[in-house]
């Protein structure tokens, strides 16, 4: 949201959020990696408001909605955005590991695989 931020300082903000309220899908990555502020999440809020029921928004997080409350920094803020993304929403949950995780393990099971391979041949 920092682009947000940055146009409220400059005074085009309703600009901004018009641009960002216009695209048919919208997709926002890793809600809650990064806690927002009180402004930051009423700048959010004000996005979710705009596009509410008239375009589509696709949200990842490791966060669950009642965890938002955390990201938002404001319990309010927090349920008037739940409130507008859980209305016409289709929630899909998927568990187990990731797959950057899943494919760097296998990375460094292949790697020790080859270092046991090259001390074995070298001892023989």
């Amino acid at each position: 949201m920092s682009s947000s931020k940055k146009a409220h300082f400059e005074n085009r903000l309703p600009d901004k959020l018009r641009v960002l309220a216009k695209y048919k899908m919208l997709i926002i990555d890793e809600i809650g990696y990064l806690p927002m502020d009180i402004q930051g999440a009423n700048l959010f809020f004000q996005l979710i408001a705009r596009r509410y029921e008239k375009t589509s928004t696709v949200f990842t997080s490791n966060k669950t909605f009642s965890q938002w409350n955390e990201v938002f920094a404001d319990v309010t803020i927090a349920s008037a955005i739940l409130d507008r993304v859980l209305h016409h929403c289709t929630v899909i949950n998927i568990k187990g590991e990731s797959y950057r995780l899943k494919e760097r393990k296998e990375f460094m099971r292949q790697k020790q695989h080859i270092v046991n391979t090259l001390f074995e041949q070298s001892s023989t």
